[in-house]
């Protein structure tokens, strides 16, 4: 399998991806998926300059949805079309953000590290700083070499002037920090990855999520013949 190496990477060329973690009262979960399925990843993956939307969903405690959305570059977020779906949101769009919990936009500059593909499952784990960014990128295509079911590393860095947070999030008290995100064949196989690079950080207990694929909509799709 090929690797990719690269350093971390914060200018607005870089390749972007809007991420979405949080949660919903139970309450209203179906809507909340329906609204996903219907609207809103096609909504978001046709805006041009967009290249796919991913859902995700977690079985343990806490934020289980995490939805990301990669960009060609951070500059699409600043683009007149991602700025009016953006500023003109549907209805569906406005009822479904009040009803998410605890929830982290944020709008993240992309450094692939190694490996190449997308697999089931997916392991995140918040690194706290960014000497800890370029600490993963350096051990990144050893955990990809030697883990059996380790597809690809990368690690999301987050642009504090792009990250508008939506209604559940105070942005007085947020945190904005890079993210490791590993894709692997399995859930095991992204814990054990995650759970490598937590012990090598020597990060606290809770910082490593592990999430399974729900279904994944590739922006070339919704292109016109």
């Amino acid at each position: 399998m090929n690797n990719v190496v690269s350093t971390i990477r914060l200018d607005r060329d870089a390749p972007g991806e809007l991420f979405i973690w949080t949660d919903v009262d139970a309450a209203f979960e179906d809507d909340f998926n329906r609204w996903y399925e219907r609207e809103h990843m096609e909504e978001r993956a046709e805006i041009p300059g967009f290249r796919w939307a991913r859902r995700y969903r977690s079985s343990s405690e806490g934020r289980r949805y995490l939805a990301l959305y990669r960009t060609q570059s951070l500059n699409v977020f600043t683009s007149a079309a991602y700025k009016k779906a953006f500023e003109q949101q549907t209805d569906w769009s406005l009822t479904n953000f009040k009803r998410m919990t605890n929830t982290n936009r944020r709008v993240m500059a992309v450094s692939e590290l190694a490996g190449v593909g997308t697999g089931s499952a997916l392991a995140l784990v918040s690194l706290g700083s960014m000497e800890n960014a370029r600490r993963v990128a350096e051990m990144a295509a050893g955990v990809q070499a030697e883990m059996d079911g380790v597809l690809a590393l990368r690690v999301l860095t987050p642009d504090p002037e792009l990250s508008t947070p939506l209604p559940s999030e105070d942005p007085e008290t947020r945190v904005l920090e890079p993210v490791l995100v590993i894709d692997a064949t399995l859930e095991p196989a992204a814990a054990a990855a995650a759970r490598l690079v937590a012990d090598e950080l020597d990060l606290p207990d809770g910082n490593a999520t592990t999430f399974s694929l729900l279904w994944e909509l590739r922006s070339e799709d919704l292109q016109q013949p």
